[in-house]
């Protein structure tokens, strides 16, 4: 039978469950709204759903490379507590190991994971695990030589900071050095050229700004710009940067002496932009002890 978008709507708003999942449910049920309330539970769906405005800003990166190319992929959780977690860390590196083939975040929600799509397993998972849990981000990274490094390491191949470098020749030493780097300089972009305009441009009006309150001519104050934004690309930019295993070198001077380029790079970080609510847990308790 058809199901209208009004009865959708109404399951939805008794169970709190997704759009797609809801229709499911009325599907299988013949729209017998009860049946498909039961329906939801049996899956694990309503229980999921009530979690599902829950905020997930901990959970792992997690990377994995082969053959020229790497993903890294974050996967949260509402707790650090569930990123130690072995059944969740078996979860992540399964759905690391899927991205190698998926060309998009979509592609890989909806990809097979011992039968089920990984959207489904992690689904699953809030229900048996008992907390909200998202599939957040995916990049790829391809090149003649891929290195992956993972800061914090809570397993092999995940942690709190995953990094991916791609080099145009065969070097991994070097490859995990900039790794390394770019874990703990976290540049903006690779070069100058790869910057947005627009951050450019915001950067230079401030500093034009700042220097026109000195006073001084506009000839110097040009001056003083071009070598305000010269120290700016250095701090933002990662060829720019001072390379943290020889400060003497930029990172494009370290590159040149190991023989290689740094053709691209990917830093993924847990939670990273999630705006994270904070609990105050003895509040919490005190009420509960009140009431």
């Amino acid at each position: 039978m058809a199901i209208s978008a009004k009865q959708v709507k109404e399951l939805r708003e008794m169970t709190g469950a997704g759009m797609m999942d809801a229709k499911k449910a009325l599907t299988e049920t013949d729209g017998d709204i009860e049946a498909a309330i039961d329906w939801l539970r049996t899956k694990g769906l309503a229980k999921a759903a009530k979690k599902s405005g829950r905020t997930a800003a901990e959970g792992l990166v997690a990377v994995n490379v082969e053959a020229g190319k790497g993903v890294a992929i974050e996967v949260n959780s509402e707790t650090d507590f569930v990123g130690k977690n072995a059944e969740f860390q078996g979860m992540v590196s399964d759905i690391a190991k899927a991205a190698l083939s998926a060309s998009s975040l979509d592609e890989l929600a909806a990809a097979d994971l011992g039968g089920k799509t990984v959207a489904d397993t992690i689904t699953d998972k809030i229900a048996t695990i008992g907390e909200n849990m998202s599939l957040r981000r995916m990049e790829r990274l391809e090149g003649t030589s891929v290195v992956s490094y993972v800061h914090n390491a809570a397993a092999p191949g995940m942690g709190k900071i995953g990094v991916l470098v791609a080099l145009s020749a065969e070097n991994d030493d070097f490859g995990k050095q900039v790794a390394m780097h770019i874990a703990a300089a976290n540049p903006t972009s690779l070069s100058e050229a790869d910057l947005d305009p627009a951050v450019v441009e915001k950067e230079k009006s401030v500093q034009i700004d700042i220097a026109r309150e000195s006073g001084k001519p506009d000839a110097v104050i040009e001056k003083m710009i071009v070598g305000r934004m010269k120290k700016f690309m250095s701090e933002v930019t990662l060829l720019g940067q001072a390379f943290v295993v020889d400060p003497d070198k930029t990172v494009a001077e370290a590159a040149k002496d190991a023989g290689v380029e740094i053709t691209g790079y990917v830093r993924l970080e847990v939670g990273e932009g999630i705006e994270k609510k904070e609990e105050d847990f003895a509040a919490e308790v005190a009420k509960a002890a009140q009431g």
